[in-house]
Order: structure tokens, then sequence, then C-alpha cells
């Protein structure tokens, strides 16, 4: 008998969460998407007091890699505790060498994986199976699941067998399809499953951890003697997997009312063309088979759910007897192999079978690339040829080695109940968050089973972002992008131009637009594309002008809530009044830790939602000519490939598009290409209050402020106001502050940080609504075009303001509005760009710097520019220290070869004395690239193969800027060890470090850079230990520059610092205060310059500088350059940020408590820096008298 239901709206790491947190005591963690949330809800929930089956709060711990936490697992285990942990992709084949110690071991656990890409050609965070593919021969059993209720379920069907069984299990589903798909589900409760664990096998467990009071030996070595034998002896507990995983399932069954096996069919009782498959697929495949068999298709579907152990015996009395064609679909690739793994197991359980049908493989849906019923059908329609096509690709155009099926419409199979919706935002401004909070109030509130995914673009906040949302009558069963919406809100007015808005839109549908334009001139700037096909499929058109809305009401940028009422009040899903009730109700649940007057002005959003208007739509657009595509000079790469991509239109480009870049290299300087338009407001320069300073240059988070310098010829062909450039060596050169509107993304740090001149009213800065600013656009590109640098008449390395004469080689990057990590990563490429070599640590720098098709890095006027590339997150160091190895071994090589050129006789005497001048000065960076630009000409012109050996490795000749760059998680955390070792190796590198004091990238997870008292993911309770102290350790080898840095509270210092670091030679180390959205500063990233100012007067950071080369000359190495705190604006600052104000609204009685130990640690840690300063250098005294 079924329970009675009770229904929660979640996605599928909440799902697995819940269930893992039920059968946890110990869970060992380390983020990684998408699995962190997961961690996150169990740290959450611990914190929370939440009790698991046994009457306990689950023990939390954070380690610092996923190597670590498998091994910090392992020995819980081995010390008797039911242990989980929560990985995927790079982190679970990290965990694979304790993953054969633990299922040889047989401790049962279960590994909970959102099933990822594994970084190949490219980084990707998206979904597949490469990376549980990767771990299939661990020993592990591996269970897997293909929707958020398949996860709720079968997620204790892991725990209770590996119980049972012994055996480990990874319970894994699609990463983002599955992990953050939001559905109504049936939940599951303890009483629910607490009956079914095997009291027994828990008993035994118990019994067998290690102990002192009966001690045994485990993980010793064996000899080739026994251990082959010892190895086979585990097979029966393997062969009695299939049986308990099936007797749980109909345990589960029972309980819930679903049918659940090792292996599920569904479809014609005799098809003759079956699909085996797993995952989230299985979803879309149920819906095409339907659709087929309305048309009379005799096909079917074996969905996988036990993949390790594979039954056979299980699967072939799954698959019908009528089957004689059957395709097998992996979520992975294996180059070089016969076949994917799933393909290469079921061929397996047909050889050799009498009348077996024809099998054939595919794969799909690598990096979560859509898979939809028409991709299924396709399949099938495959089966039905005379010849299939074996090892096929589907959803993609593979127009080199023609693997591809083809193409078929899509089709739309929810339903005639099903409500489909998109919401194109902005990342950061709210329209993710509205629509979870939509869904949940749907699924809540009515009898409608619901649904949300979400999209993105790698970029930051301030990206693109698309919410696909359908409500219907029976379970929704789409597991792809919602293709044929009734309705498409678009919340950024600029993307009309950018993206394919009403692609799909159903006849009769609705539109509802945010923008600044009323009435006629909105009709007048509608692209002609979209007006007719509002006229062609009769949709209704609404707009509203939420931006200047959530001006007024004071909540910035923020016109979710705005928009989200309209949404609710436009389509009448639900009553106004309960969308109006819940809506409030869930902005006291999201916003009531930021105060009252935050829960007002949302409040306020909601009532003003009702502000939109009906646009009438003429008949006569239906026969408007298509709009006329700009035509430009941009390269073609620009124009066939970053253009498609950036109008999410990549899925159509086809594998002859990266013939030639198959390994991923991808063309520098595209990101100036993109023009976004998205900010809000932008500065507005004032000539008549500026002093030339530079500094709102300086501190640019995306370099889309500049200072120009014009001479006669450019100041007569500018169309603009400049000043008379401030400096002797600028003598008939003008001077002006130009903003690139269209690449700028608002922050305002410029405004906030601009001394002006108090003498004639201030800020030579002012934020301006961008509409007010579209004239600066071509100023800006004729600034670009036609204006040179004047970089070469100053020394850019002596002064701030000279710095930013030099051209950023870093620009209009992915980074958040207001970042405070990229104006150092800016200011590395105006100081060495032209040689400089970046490995770079993924995370969010590795994002923001790399992410197709956007790539900020770009060259000078002579295509010169930093070299950047990204390995993985543990290893950046080590993959830094490489480059200077290789960069090492060919100019040794250089300087051989010039030695022998020396008794050359066909080489001149100029080339020789050349020859002689670089290998006296071969580490000497600027004389290397005066001596380059005389050696290569000559090179080019000698015949002998001395020299044509050199000039095949000229690019040597320059002595490069080695930086290796990464974020705290790296370089406290996982990479730390070959930080560690780096900076021991006494080689040439520089180490920048992004101290954001969390794990930015994955979401804002604690890492040992976080300070005591914060609140951060894994630390929901505020962090209990201080940070570390990564620098003072550093200086400990005596051989190693380090400084800590902070650009907003010292501008010449982070210059100087950042300029002995990279003259000294040897490794250096700087660590960057770097402010995060994470953060939550009061006032927001606009004020992140302020903040790293405030940071540093407070006593919350502090500036120092370690040289060894002054320890040389006899002097005190440590520098202090941070004055005395003014400690009693310490408690001021950390209420400034939610990250600790929100500590003392969740736990009140000990807030105090935490905020005074962290400022009394920071005393601490000053007064150390302080003693150190102090300390008196060079030779004691008894040596003098010697």
């Amino acid at each position: 008998m079924t329970k009675q239901k009770k229904f929660i709206t979640c996605d599928g790491n909440q799902a697995a969460a819940h269930i893992s947190y039920m059968f946890s005591e110990v869970a060992a963690i380390y983020p990684i998407t998408p699995s962190s949330t997961m961690a996150e809800y169990v740290d959450e929930w611990a914190a929370a007091g939440r009790k698991n089956i046994f009457g306990e709060t689950v023990l939390v711990e954070e380690l610092q890699s996923e190597g670590g936490a498998a091994g910090a697992l392992h020995g819980s285990l081995q010390a008797g505790a039911l242990s989980t942990t929560y990985t995927a992709s790079q982190g679970l084949l990290l965990m694979i060498p304790n993953m054969y110690k633990i299922a040889a071991e047989l401790l049962p656990c279960v590994f909970h994986v959102s099933a990822r890409a594994i970084a190949t050609q490219a980084l990707s965070i998206f979904g597949d199976h490469q990376d549980v593919m990767a771990a299939r021969q661990t020993g592990f059993a591996m269970l897997a699941e293909g929707s958020v209720q398949e996860v709720m379920d079968l997620s204790a069907v892991a725990h209770l067998a590996t119980i049972k069984s012994r055996v480990p299990f990874i319970n894994f589903f699609d990463g983002f399809r599955t992990s953050h798909e939001i559905q109504k589900i049936e939940m599951l409760e303890d009483k629910d499953l607490v009956h079914l664990i095997d009291k027994e096998a828990l008993h035994e467990f118990r019994q067998r951890a290690l102990k002192p009071s009966a001690p045994v030996m485990r993980g010793m070595a064996e000899n080739p003697d026994v251990y082959f034998q010892h190895r086979e002896a585990i097979n029966s507990y393997y062969d009695a997997v299939p049986a308990i995983v099936e007797e749980y399932m109909n345990e589960i069954s029972k309980i819930t009312g679903r049918k659940y096996g090792l292996f599920n069919y569904y479809g014609a009782e005799d098809a003759d063309r079956v699909i085996i498959a797993m995952g989230s697929v299985t979803e879309a495949a149920r819906e095409a088979i339907d659709h087929m068999m309305e048309q009379g298709e005799k096909v079917g579907l074996v969905a996988v759910h036990l993949y390790r152990p594979f039954s056979a015996k299980h699967f072939l009395a799954a698959v019908p007897k009528t089957a004689t064609k059957i395709a097998v679909l992996d979520r992975t690739k294996e180059p070089g192999s016969t076949g994917e793994p799933l393909y290469l197991d079921v061929k397996d359980c047909f050889y050799d079978q009498e009348n077996a049908p024809l099998v054939v493989g595919g794969r799909y849906g690598l990096s979560s690339k859509d898979t939809t019923p028409a991709q299924i059908i396709s399949v099938f329609e495959n089966l039905d040829q005379k010849l299939p096509k074996n090892n096929f690709t589907i959803g993609i155009v593979d127009d080199v080695t023609f693997t591809s099926l083809p193409e078929k419409e899509e089709l739309a199979l929810g339903g005639d109940d099903m409500f489909e919706a998109k919401f194109y935002g902005l990342g950061s401004d709210g329209t993710v968050g509205a629509n979870k909070n939509s869904i949940k109030i749907i699924g809540d509130n009515t009898d409608k089973y619901c649904q949300a995914y979400f999209s993105y673009d790698s970029k930051k906040s301030g990206g693109f972002t698309c919410s696909h949302l359908r409500f219907g009558d029976s379970p929704i069963r789409s597991t792809y992008f919602v293709n044929t919406p009734n309705f498409v809100a678009c919340h950024v007015q600029a993307y009309l131009r950018m993206y394919d808005m009403t692609r799909g839109l159903r006849k009769n549908g609705t539109f509802l637009l945010n923008t600044i334009w009323e009435g006629e001139e909105l009709a007048k700037n509608l692209p002609n594309d979209v007006k007719r096909k509002f006229a062609k499929d009769n949709i209704k058109v609404y707009y509203i002008n939420a931006t200047e809305i959530a001006q007024q009401i004071g909540l910035g940028n923020r016109t979710n809530t705005i928009l989200q009422s309209a949404f609710f009040r436009i389509t009448g899903i639900i009553p106004t009044d309960l969308a109006v009730e819940q809506m409030k109700a869930f902005i006291v649940k999201s916003y009531g830790r930021k105060g009252e007057d935050i829960v007002n002005m949302n409040y306020a959003a909601v009532d003003r939602g009702d502000e939109y208007k009906e646009l009438q739509v003429d008949p006569a657009w239906a026969n408007l000519p298509s709009d006329k595509p700009e035509e430009n000079n941009y390269p073609d790469f620009i124009n066939e490939v970053v253009f498609p991509i950036n109008a999410q239109d990549g899925d159509s480009l086809p594998v002859s598009t990266f013939k030639g870049i198959e390994d991923g290299t991808w063309m520098a300087g595209t990101a100036k290409y993109e023009k976004r338009g998205v900010a809000a407001f932008v500065p507005e320069w004032n000539p008549e209050n500026c002093i030339q300073c530079n500094q709102c240059a300086y501190v640019c988070p995306h370099a889309s402020i500049r200072p120009f310098l014009l001479d006669e010829k450019e100041q007569n062909g500018a169309e603009f106001p400049t000043l008379k450039a401030v400096g002797r060596q600028f003598n008939d050169l003008t001077f002006r502050i130009q903003v690139d509107v269209l690449d700028c993304l608002g922050c305002g740090n410029c405004a906030d940080i601009c001394p002006g001149n108090p003498r004639k009213g201030g800020t030579a800065l002012k934020m301006k609504p961008l509409e007010t600013q579209m004239e600066q656009a071509p100023h800006w590109e004729y600034c670009i075009d036609n204006v040179k640098s004047k970089q070469h008449l100053v020394d850019v390395k002596s002064t701030v303001k000279n710095s930013q004469f030099a051209t950023p080689l870093f620009e209009f990057s992915g980074a958040c509005a207001g970042c405070g990590e990229t104006p150092y990563v800016k200011l590395l490429t105006q100081l060495f760009g032209d040689r400089q070599m970046v490995a770079n640590a993924t995370g969010c720098s590795s994002i923001y710097s790399g992410s197709v098709p956007s790539t900020p890095y770009t060259t000078n006027d002579r295509g010169e520019g930093p070299a950047w590339a990204n390995s993985l997150f543990e290893d950046f160091c080590e993959f830094g220290l490489g480059m200077q190895l290789a960069n090492e071994k060919m100019r040794d090589r250089i300087e051989r070869l010039m030695n022998e050129a020396q008794d050359c006789n066909e080489c001149t005497s100029e080339i020789k004395a050349l020859f002689k001048e670089w290998i006296e000065n071969k580490n000497d960076a600027d004389k290397t690239k005066e001596l380059a630009d005389q050696i290569i000409p000559l090179l080019e012109k000698c015949t002998c193969k001395i020299c044509k050996e050199i000039e095949g490795i000229k690019h040597y000749l320059v002595k490069r800027s080695q930086w290796i760059i990464g974020g705290d998680g790296a370089s406290y955390d996982i990479g730390f060890g070959g930080l560690d070792h780096v900076i021991a190796s006494g080689k040439d590198v520089n180490i920048m470090v992004l101290d954001t004091e969390v794990y930015s990238n994955t979401g804002g997870q604690s890492s040992k850079a976080t300070p005591l008292g914060a609140i951060a993911k894994f630390a929901a309770a505020g962090k209990r230990v201080r940070k570390k102290d990564l620098g003072l350790m550093a200086t400990t080898y005596g051989y190693v520059y380090v400084a800590q840095i902070a650009m907003g509270a010292n501008h010449s210092q982070t210059l100087r610092a950042i300029r002995e670091a990279e003259a000294y030679d040897g490794p250096s180390l700087i660590i960057a205060y770097s402010p995060c959205i994470s953060h939550g500063i009061r006032g927001g990233m606009g004020l992140s310059q302020q903040e790293e100012k405030k940071a540093v007067e407070c006593g919350y950071w502090h500036l120092w500088r370690y040289n060894p080369q002054l320890e040389a000359e006899g002097k005190n190495p440590f520098v202090l350059d941070s004055k005395e705190p003014e400690w009693d604006k310490f408690h001021d600052f950390l209420m400034g940020e939610r990250r600790y104000s929100s500590v003392r609204t969740l736990y009140p009685n000990e807030a105090e408590e935490l905020f005074q130990a962290a400022q009394d640690n920071a005393k601490w840690r000053y007064k150390n820096y302080s003693r150190l300063a102090e300390l008196s250098w060079g030779q004691d005294k008894k040596e003098e008298e010697k």
C-alpha cells in the first residue's frame, strides 16, 4: 500500500542531499560544480540541528581537496562511521586511488556524483558521463538516475544496498540537467526508510571498525605469491549486489507505487527497435516513444539503473524478445576505443546469443548538449535503415568524419496542458532567483506539476541567463530546453538585437519586455524580425520600465521582483492575490536577513509589477523586410565562430568549424568584439574637474575607461573635447579620459574613487544612464583605431599615472561588475604583457580569462601579448613552473648556439657581437627586447645552420615574465603543496594569489583563507578557526619575495610590490586582497575599491613586503606598509559585509564573541608583522668584533 504523498519542489542535488543526510554520520566534502550544493545543504542542515535517521546531526568536514576528502572518508569508514561525499568531474578522478582501496576493503559508503564532463581540449562544468565512466573500474557499484524523482527514490536504494552488500556505491545523475533541474516531486522521509536498514549488517560494520581493544591490521603489502588469489576472494560480494539492489528497489516501489528495476523497459511490448540509455535522456526518450507509438511504430527503451555490477541476466530479461535492432546511447567519449562503455557492455551481453539483434552505438549530450525527442526519433529512424550507422552522434553536425545522424525539426510533446515559459536575464539581476521562487510558489500552491531549468553563459554576474519553466497537470518528462514557449520575457532591452528572443514562440503567445522605450518609440526601436514575428503569429506584447521602477524604489539593477510580479499578473497561472501573497512570503525568506528596508523595497517591487502596458501590434509588420546584418571588417573567425556563439547559436556550428584548432587553441582578443551594452549606468567624464591622475583607469575591472594622449594629427580628427596634457614629456599633446560605454558593466568604482578637483566642484566622473551616453561609443572607436599608444614616452612601471598610459592587454573580461580581482590581472599586462606567460588555476580567474568564445587577453600593435593557458585547479603552480623550465632550457640552447656561432665563418662580425651582448644581458628584459629587434633580421639573412636553428626558436630571445595566477582556494588549499614546492625551487616565477577569502567560482565556499567569524558555504555557522597566513609561511624560506597588497588601499604600494616581485631573480608570491560579490558588500560591488581601503584602515587586512634583496644589503627584508590601524572601525567594517552581518542575525548569542575573536586575531597578526618590521638586521655584535 502506497503512503500518503508529500510533495516538495526541489532540484536533484537537494533530493540526493536529503536522502544522504538520513543515512550519513560523517560527510567529508570539497566544493566542485555542479555537486557543491549537495554538501552545502548537508552543512546547512547540520548547522540548523537537523537529525539523521540515527537521531544525530551529521558531522561535516571540509578538506583541502577531493583527494583529501576521499582520504578522510576512507579513514572515517575504517573507524566505523557511515560516511558520504559529493563530487564530480576532476574531483571524482582525484578520488580514484582511494576508491580502489575503499572498494577492495569492502567499506560501505555512497559517493553522490552530479556527473560532469572532464577537462579535455577545454574545461566544461556541464554534465555528461565522462567522469563516472572514468571510475567504473574501481570496484564501486554504480547506480544511475534519470530524473529528480528518481534521485529521491533511488539514492535511498544506494545507501541501503551498500550497508547490506558491503560494496560502496557511486550514485550518479546528470550534472545540471538533473542536479539543477527543479521539479515538484514526492518526498521520502526518515520514517519511510528507517525500517529498511539491515540492522545486522550495520552492526557488523560497526564491529569491523578499527579499535585498540581488538586490534587488526589493514592495508598490508602483498607479494606475487598471494596478491592475485586474495584479489579474487571478493567476487562473491559483487555477485550478490544485483539481487540486493533489486530487493531494495522493490521496497521503494511498495512505498511509492513507482516501479523500479535494475533495467526498466518502456514502450511497445513487441518493439522491433529498442534504445538502451541511462540518465536524464531516458525521460526525453519516453516522450519520443509515446509520440512514435501513436504513429503505429513499434519502439521501446531500456533505462539502465544499476550499471555496475552489470547483470546480463537482468538486462536480457528487460529487452523484448521481438527486438531486432538496438541502439545504445553513451553520454561519454573514449577516443581510440571500438565503442563507448555501455555499448560494449550491451554488445557483450548478446555475444553468442541465438538470433541476437543488431547492436549499434552512438554518442550524445556531451557537456550538457541538449538532447531532444526529435534527436531520439532520428536514432529510431537510423535503426530502421537496412544498415544502421554505427558509432553515430546526435545533436551535432559532423561534417568532418560524418558520424552525425540527420537533424529533425523539434516537436512540442509535453501535452496540451503544458505551459512553457522562457525568461532572458542578466547574471545578478535576480531573474534566476525570482524564477526559482516562482516555480516553488506554483508547485506549493497548486496541483500542477512544475519544472525549472536554467542555462547560462560562462561570464560571472553580468552574463546571459535563460530560465526555462514548465507547468502542467501531468508529470513533466521534458528533460531539455523549452524550445516552443507560450510566454517569453526579455529582461534586458539590449538582448533584442543580440539574440533571437522570439525563436519558437508559439502562435497566440505572449511577450514581455523590460524597456526604457514607450509606445511609438518602442515600436520604432524593435528589430523588424521581431515585429514580423509578433504580427504573423498574433503575439500579445507587453512592456514595462522595470529598470526605472527599480531605481525609484532603491533596488539598483535588481528588476527581478517587478518582472516576476508582472509575469504572474499577465499569465494568470495562479490568482493574482495568491501570487502577491506568496511572492511577499518568499521575499521575507530570501531577504529577511538583509533587513526590513530590503524587504519593504521588494514588497514595493511586487506591488508595482502591475505597471506594464500592452503594445499594439500593427498587422502591417507581418510584411516587414528582414533586418540587414551590420557590415564589418572583422576577421572571419569573429564573424563565423565568435558571433554565432555569442548569439547563443553555437549549437548550429558544425565540427568543421574546429578544424585546425582541435587541440583547444583559441584566438586572442575576441572580447573586444562583443559590445554588449548591458550596463544600466556608465561614467560620464567632466574634463573641467579632471586632474589627470588616471586612478579611474587603474581601478577599472574591465579596462573600459582609459586615458588617451593625442598628438596634433589625432586631435584634428577628433570630435570631442580634450585637455592639455600635464607633464613635461607631453608637450603638444592633449589628454582625454574616454569611456567604452558598450563594454562597461557600470560598477561605478571609477566614479567612487575619483578625487576630482575640489576647487572646481569635486569629482570628474558621474554615473549616468547608458542611453544618455551612447554618443561616446564612436569616440571610443576613434581613440582605439586612430590614437596611438604614447607609453614609450614614460616609464610605465614608475608611477600609477604612468602605468595607465600602457595599453591594457586584458580587457572586457567576463568578470562580475566591480570585480576585485581583475584590476590586478589587468595591471600585470600593462607592465609586462608583451612578454608575459600565464599559467592560470581553474577558478573565477580562469573562467573570466578564457571562456569560449570570449578571450580578454589581447595583443599590442606589434601582435605581442600574454600567452595564457589553464591546466587544472590543483596543479597550476607546477604547470607554470613547467613553462619556466621549458623557457630556461630553450634559452640555454640559444646561448650555446650563440657561443658556437663565434667560430662560424658564415656569421658576420655584427651578428657575433650582438650574440655576445645577448649572452651578457640574457636576463635583462628591456635589453633583450632591444637586442631581439636587431638580431632577428640578421638571423633571417644569414644562411648558416646555427642561425637557422636560432631563428626557429627566436621567440625565446626576449626574457619572459612568467606569472602563475590563482585564487585562494587553489593557493591555500588544493594547490598549496604545489605552490610550496614551486617557491622552494628557487626558480624565477611570479605567483599572484587573488584572495577573495572564499571559493568564488563554485559559489562562495570556505577556504583556509576564510577569516574567523565569516559565514561561507561549508561554514554555515561562521568559521571557527583563524585564517592561514600564507605569506608569512613563504617568508620562512628566506629567498622568496612576498607581498600582501590591496589596490584600493594603496595604489603605489600595489604597483611597487608587483614591480619588485617581477624584477626579483627568484620566486615571488603576491597575495592580493580581492573583494568578491560573495562578500555581500553593503552598497554593492561599486564600492569594492573603497572596501579594500576600509579593510586596511581598520586592520582587517595588512600591507607588507618581504624582499630578500634587502637582506643582502644588510637591511631588514620585512617592510610593513600598513599604518597603525584604526581598530575602532573594525566592527563597523565587518557589519558592512553580509558574510559577517548575517552571523549576528542567525547566531546572535555567538556573533559578538566571534567578531571579537576576529579582531583579536587581526591585532595578533599586526603585532607579529610590527615585530618583524622592527627587527634590527645585519651582523650581530660578536661577528662584528671578529
